[in-house]
C-alpha cells in the first residue's frame, strides 16, 4: 500500500510527474451491473511486454501507450480498435509518445519527446493525432515543454494539459485552443496548477500547487467562464486533485482524508464528498466518470494489492484481475459503460485492458 504521497500509472514523462498523484477506494455488497463486467487483455503491441489504456470513447476505441520490441524503456502511443493494437508511432524526430486521451471524432491527445538537438534531447511536446498524422502542437515562447492531458468529447478542438515554465520550471494549466496555448494561470497563492480534463461545457479540472517544493498542499480547481475556483478538500485534509469531470459538472478526484490516506471523492453542488474504500483497504483515487455518474479508479484492498473499480449508486465494487494476475487499475469510462485501465498478467506483465458486459 503506498503512502499518500504515492500514485498509480505509469507515466513516462518526468514532469508529469509532479503533477500527478494518485493512491487508491469502499463498499459492502456489489450492484449486479458491476459484477456482469468482463475483463479482456487488450495485449500488446507486436513483440511487446508492456501497454496501458488510458483512455475510451463511446465508439470503444482505446488509447494510451505500449513499449516497443526490442526498444527498452521505449513506449509509443496505440489506438487500439476492432481487436488490433496500431502503434500511432511518435513526433517527427522523436523516440517517446504516450496517448492520454481521445473523442468522438477520434482525435487523440498525448505527448511525446521532440527527438534530439546537438545539445542532446528534446522536451516533451503536446500532440494531437488525426487522420493518420500526429500534429506536434509545440510550446509557446518562454515555455520548456508542453504534455496534453484531455480534449474535448465533441471535438471542438480544445485540447487541456500541462506547460513547463523554461526558467522558473513551473507548469501551468492550458487550453489550446484554434491553434494557440492559453495559460489558465494558478490559484491564488500557488505557482503550479495542470490540467486533466475539459467537458463539452469547456469547463476544465486540475490541481494547483507547488508540489516539487511543498510550498503548499495542492488543491484540486474548476476552470470556468475564465475564473479558476478553488475545489477544497475533504474535511481534515490537506491535499486534492480533480482528474475528471463530466458534462454534468461532476468532477472526481483524490483527496487526503483526516486519517492522511487519499480517498476518491465526488465534487458536486459545491460539496466534496468522500466515496470511501474497498473493504478493508486505505486509499482510493478516482481517474474517470461518465455522465450517467459512474465513477472508476483504483484502491488498495485488505491485502494491500491495487485494484480497479466501479463506483455507483453509493457502493464501490472491486473490479477484479486477469487470471492469475494480482493487480489492476482504471483510467476511464465511456458512456457504454466500458472500462479501460491496466492489469498484471500471471506472468507479472503489466497489460492494457477492458471491462465490458
Amino acid at each position: 500500500m503506498q503512502s499518500a504521497c504515492g500514485r498509480f500509472g505509469s507515466a513516462t514523462r518526468a514532469f508529469r510527474a509532479t503533477t500527478i498523484f494518485a493512491a487508491m477506494c469502499f463498499g459492502a455488497f456489489q450492484p449486479s451491473w458491476a459484477q456482469s463486467l468482463a475483463i479482456q487483455d487488450l495485449g500488446t503491441l507486436p513483440g511487446g511486454t508492456y501497454s496501458s489504456a488510458t483512455a475510451i470513447n463511446d465508439r470503444g476505441q482505446v488509447v494510451g501507450e505500449a513499449d516497443v520490441a526490442g526498444q527498452a524503456f521505449i513506449v509509443h502511443a496505440f489506438l487500439y480498435q476492432h481487436g488490433v493494437m496500431a502503434d500511432l508511432g511518435t513526433i517527427q524526430g522523436g523516440d517517446i509518445s504516450s496517448a492520454s486521451g481521445i473523442n468522438e471524432r477520434g482525435q487523440i491527445v498525448g505527448s511525446g519527446d521532440a527527438g534530439l538537438s546537438t545539445v542532446g534531447p528534446q522536451p516533451d511536446h503536446a500532440f494531437l493525432y488525426e487522420g493518420g498524422v500526429m500534429a506536434d502542437l509545440g510550446i509557446p515562447p518562454n515555455y520548456a515543454a508542453s504534455a496534453a492531458n484531455g480534449v474535448n468529447q465533441h471535438g471542438h478542438g480544445q485540447v487541456v494539459g500541462l506547460l513547463v515554465n523554461g526558467r522558473r520550471g513551473e507548469g501551468h494549466a492550458f487550453m489550446f485552443e484554434n491553434g494557440r496555448f492559453n495559460d489558465l494561470g494558478v490559484l491564488p497563492g500557488y505557482l503550479d496548477s495542470s490540467a486533466s480534463a475539459i467537458n463539452n461545457r469547456g469547463q476544465v479540472v486540475g490541481v494547483s500547487g507547488l508540489m516539487i517544493h511543498h510550498i503548499e498542499p495542492p488543491h484540486a480547481f474548476l476552470f470556468d467562464n475564465g475564473a479558476m475556483t478553488d475545489l477544497g478538500t475533504l474535511p481534515g485534509g490537506q491535499f486534492s486533485e480533480a482528474n475528471a469531470i463530466n458534462d454534468r459538472g461532476q468532477i472526481v478526484g483524490d483527496a487526503t482524508a483526516a486519517s492522511g490516506y487519499f480517498h476518491a471523492f465526488l465534487y458536486q453542488g459545491g460539496t466534496m464528498t468522500d466515496l470511501g474504500t474497498l473493504p478493508g483497504g486505505h486509499s482510493s483515487s478516482a481517474s474517470g466518470i461518465n455522465n450517467r455518474g459512474q465513477v472508476v479508479g483504483t484502491a488498495d484492498t485488505a491485502t494491500g494489492q491495487s485494484h480497479a473499480f466501479l463506483y455507483e449508486g453509493g457502493v464501490m465494487t472491486d473490479l477484479g484481475t486477469l487470471p492469475g494476475g494480482n493487480g489492476s487499475s482504471a483510467a476511464g469510462i465511456n458512456e457504454r459503460g466500458q472500462v479501460v485501465g491496466e492489469a498484471t498478467t500471471a506472468s507479472g506483465q503489466r497489460h492494457a485492458v477492458m471491462w465490458s458486459r
